[in-house]
């Protein structure tokens, strides 16, 4: 089978296409045939070397994945279904494959709903959304939900799942993104480039941060007593955890993982029609440091993903 692989960290030219020895699924396994592969900002963090998740090289990027089973040791799946999932996380799955050897239950089948392209976009951002937002921040009707990066890979579903839940979505997003974070429901829309957050939100209940930088600290002043701030890029920094904890406020740092019922509680949503996911651009296999240039610009509505 064909891999992308690299033996160097750097940039998008060290991803390399290479021949490998096809995966064999373990009992309880799948071998997947992929057809679409979502792309994360992560991935491209982790290719440059700014922290060793991996480990040594060469590795394999990827997790999220969207295709069909050709092998299947367990009773979960059949040869000819199609499913989807990030298996692994955040251990290697060496997705960034033509064939993928995943734990069954790291997979869900994927509605006909959503495209291959669609379904290899959602897990990584859908998971992140839905744990942060159901599992730990426990939205709910009526809710005050603050959504820092709406026009992003997270914040698009972020927004369309706190939604969903009934609750009242602020989402901040650049002035070029506004028609696209209103049209997925958000309740008001904050150009951040013009206005500060800070400075114009108050009573949130819980704040959604994938953004990084000061974003997590700035956030403080807006949320209600007992507030919530939910993070996906902070979620280590001891100082800020105390400041939190000082002023009487919730401090959760979310690391996704692999969890079925939660992707079939967002198959739910699709299938729906209360959550739909936006893929900016595909690019074919062979066009991978492509979409990593892509992915290094920043500033993505939605996702990228890859065609096998």
């Amino acid at each position: 089978m064909r891999t992308i692989t690299q033996h160097t960290l750097g940039g998008p030219e060290v991803l390399t296409i290479e021949d490998a020895p096809e995966p064999r699924p373990l009992p309880t396994e799948v071998l997947v045939r992929v057809a679409a592969i979502g792309l994360n900002p992560l991935e491209a963090r982790l290719r440059a070397g700014e922290f060793p998740l991996l480990g040594p090289l060469p590795f394999v990027l990827g997790w999220d994945i969207s295709g069909v089973v050709e092998d299947a040791q367990t009773w979960r799946f059949r040869p000819g279904d199609e499913v989807f999932g990030m298996p692994l996380f955040p251990r290697a799955a060496n997705a960034y494959a033509e064939l993928v050897a995943a734990p069954a239950l790291h997979l869900v089948r994927k509605p006909a709903s959503l495209s291959h392209v669609e379904a290899a976009a959602l897990p990584v951002v859908g998971l992140t959304a839905w744990q942060g937002l159901v599992d730990l921040g426990g939205v709910r009707e009526g809710s005050r939900v603050l959504v820092h990066g709406g026009g992003g890979g997270v914040g698009h579903v972020a927004i369309q799942l706190a939604k969903a839940l009934g609750a009242h979505v602020i989402a901040t997003a650049s002035g070029s993104k506004r028609a696209f974070v209103e049209g997925l429901g958000a309740d008001e829309v904050i150009d951040y480039t013009k206005t500060d957050f800070a400075e114009v939100v108050r009573d949130v209940d819980v704040v959604l941060d994938t953004l990084g930088g000061d974003t997590a600290e700035r956030s403080l002043g807006v949320l209600r007593p007992g507030g919530h701030l939910v993070t996906a890029v902070a979620e280590d920094d001891a100082a800020l955890i105390a400041k939190y904890e000082a002023a009487g406020l919730r401090f959760s740092g979310i690391a996704v993982d692999p969890d079925p019922v939660a992707l079939r509680g967002l198959v739910d949503l699709v299938e729906r029609g209360e959550l739909r996911v936006h893929v900016q651009e595909a690019f074919p296999f062979d066009r991978v440091a492509d979409a990593h240039r892509l992915l290094d610009g920043g500033h993505l509505q939605g996702k990228v993903v890859l065609t096998v």
